[in-house]
């Protein structure tokens, strides 16, 4: 019970400190206020759970900074209904954000490994989740097209079948570049064509072509 109070007030203060560095879309702080972070994070590390830093995870890779799930979500301009087609489901927790904000989502992972252990909690916490264990840069063919395409890690170019499995009129949220990423907000016009918008640099781990089966 105490650690369930403790728990809940660091993520009180966690949606506070999202308001105070800009993220003013209720919808992502309302998802932030539904999904308990600390249960895409080892036990050992749920006192840190609700800070704002990124975490390591015992497969070697990192759960994002809360800041960096918000900004993205609140780029994407989720409304209740709406498909999302996720690059890069790691620990789940963008995913799970994207589900309290009323989307359908389409989440690829290329790590075997983490694939498994995710989609296995995905499945306890939010069955609605759709995981899918492949090359991000293909995306889901088979779900297309959808209305928006969230991508979590750092791209070197924007993948062209993820555009072509983007509605017209959808958005795509994606980093791009080499070692730093420019966050870039893309939207399809109706003759194909994208409309780019850039708000600014961020750190995203690279994201790799094929899918990579566990040793």
């Amino acid at each position: 019970m105490t650690d369930n109070y403790l728990l809940l007030g660091a993520k009180k203060r966690l949606i506070e400190e999202l308001r105070q560095k800009g993220i003013t879309d209720e919808n992502v702080l309302q998802a932030f206020d539904k999904v308990e972070r600390h249960r895409f994070v080892e036990s050992f590390l749920w006192d840190r759970a609700y800070d704002d830093v990124a975490l390591k995870l015992l497969n070697g890779q990192t759960i994002s900074h809360p800041f960096t799930v918000a900004f993205q979500s609140q780029l994407l301009q989720v409304s209740k209904g709406m498909t999302v087609l996720e690059i890069g489901t790691g620990s789940g927790f963008q995913a799970a954000i994207l589900s309290a904000m009323g989307a359908r989502v389409y989440s690829v992972e290329r790590q075997q490994v983490l694939y498994q252990r995710t989609s296995k909690l995905l499945a306890q916490l939010d069955e609605r989740i759709v995981t899918w264990y492949g090359d991000g840069f293909k995306g889901i063919p088979m779900y297309a097209p959808y209305d928006r395409v969230i991508v979590t890690c750092g791209a070197p170019d924007v993948p062209p079948a993820l555009v072509q499995q983007l509605k017209p009129g959808g958005i795509m949220v994606i980093p791009v570049g080499d070692e730093s990423h420019t966050m870039k907000r893309l939207t399809k016009m109706d003759d194909g064509n994208l409309q780019e918008e850039v708000f600014g640099d961020f750190l995203f781990v690279p994201m790799l072509k094929d899918a990579v089966r566990k040793k």
